[in-house]
């Protein structure tokens, strides 16, 4: 089963149960963003959090299996035209050399870990119109010379 068709019954079961994505991740006990990543295909579960996962859904066997697979990273290299990813690209194209400057001042030259890494998405309510607020928290990891 490739990771394409695991995601595909996925969708269909948590439509069918009516669940969100933060009653599958409780029920699993992972975090919500974790378990829509590797649902969609970008993560791989442990053994028993793929078995949660496939009891939460009623999904099989072979669903377990691709959910524990290592998943092939990849990503389209044009600009999506999906209007909320895109908004990330915009995002990065706007302040990320900003955000580059500042992680350098405060840390030193490295990057933000992307596998020492956990995200949060949350709503916060506002007279004005409600806002998304996106925390995203990863580990400084620091060039070495040698």
């Amino acid at each position: 089963m490739t990771k394409i068709q695991m995601t595909e019954e996925i969708i269909i079961s948590k439509k069918e149960l009516g669940l969100s994505w933060e009653e599958i991740a409780s029920k699993v006990g992972l975090g919500s963003v974790f378990i829509t990543s590797a649902c969609l295909g970008q993560n791989s579960l442990k053994a028993e959090f793929a078995k949660k996962l496939c009891e939460v859904l009623n999904l099989s066997s072979d669903i377990e299996k691709a959910l524990i697979e290592f998943p092939y990273k990849t990503w389209e290299k044009s600009i999506p035209t999906d209007p909320v990813i895109y908004r990330f690209y915009e995002i990065i194209g706007v302040y990320g050399d900003t955000i580059k400057e500042i992680i350098g001042e405060k840390f030193g030259d490295g990057i933000m870990s992307a596998i020492d890494f956990s995200m949060d998405i949350d709503k916060e309510e506002n007279p004005a119109g409600d806002r998304v607020v996106i925390t995203m928290n990863g580990k400084f990891l620091q060039y070495k010379s040698w």
